[in-house]
């Protein structure tokens, strides 16, 4: 065999062995996590956030969000089922990233950080964990494409979401009541991780 074959035989499955590994997949623990590999950079501010959206007592509404950094916001999107059908219903991010009360009370308020009044998100005046009410269709499930105006993802500042909760109330936001716009009981929470 040729010096330049044998080289060849050699050098090609280093070069795929060696690309093989950059483009395999993280491992996984849970949704939304990675294990930390040797020698691993740090993901971007706001990548692979997501979060689990699970009953309280008594109710029936779950989903899963993806949640992803924009700009000077945070984008929430995915799927929520167990809703009554063609309803409304406030979903906001909470100041605490704690669901183990029943009623999930032990989440807290809406996160504000800026100390605004609660409001419409796409008005000046609201708190950066208000968003708009999710609707659910005639099945009883709401696709959100929610955006949390003036909230960061991952960025260690005070408006920061990550280890924060999303909590689903049962009735619709009226974007004016104070502080919490009159959604009633919270029907499903998650911790973005």
């Amino acid at each position: 065999m040729h010096a330049k074959n044998w080289l060849s035989l050699c050098v090609v499955p280093v070069l795929l062995a060696g690309c093989g590994q950059r483009d395999k997949p993280a491992e996984t623990n849970a949704p939304g996590t990675t294990a930390a590999a040797a020698n691993a950079t740090a993901p971007p501010p706001g990548a692979g956030n997501s979060v689990q959206l699970a009953p309280t007592q008594g109710h029936n509404a779950s989903g899963t969000l993806a949640l992803a950094a924009e700009g000077d916001s945070v984008r929430l999107t995915g799927t929520l089922q167990g809703l009554s059908p063609n309803g409304k219903f406030g979903f906001h991010i909470h100041e605490k990233g704690d669901c183990s009360a029943p009623d999930a009370s032990s989440a807290g308020a809406h996160f504000n950080p800026a100390n605004m009044p609660h409001g419409d998100p796409q008005a000046l005046a609201h708190h950066a964990g208000d968003m708009l009410n999710a609707e659910s269709d005639s099945q009883g499930a709401a696709r959100v494409d929610a955006i949390a105006y003036g909230a960061s993802l991952g960025s260690g500042q005070p408006n920061d979401v990550r280890g924060k909760a999303i909590v689903l109330h049962e009735k619709a936001d009226d974007y004016s009541t104070q502080p919490s716009g009159d959604s009633g009981a919270r029907i499903a929470c998650g911790v973005i991780n």
